[in-house]
């Protein structure tokens, strides 16, 4: 049984600090800039919370394996 799912992982091509925005926009379809936007405004309305989910997001959310298909 062959089930094919789209899995979240970190961006090697597209990173700016550990790939986290760059993999969540290629993962959801989106501009990775707009997802970085997202996480700045993040951190102005939620302070260093947003902060603490993108360092365990960049520890636990593995890097791919191969290169995606596109």
């Amino acid at each position: 049984m062959t089930t094919d799912y789209q899995q979240l992982t970190r961006s090697t091509d597209n990173r700016m600090i550990a790939g986290v925005c760059a993999g969540l926009g290629e993962y959801l379809n989106m501009d990775p800039t707009v997802v970085r936007l997202l996480f700045v405004l993040g951190l102005f309305l939620t302070g260093p919370g947003i902060l603490v989910a993108y360092l365990i997001m960049a520890l636990i959310v593995p890097e791919p394996t191969s290169t995606p298909k596109k």
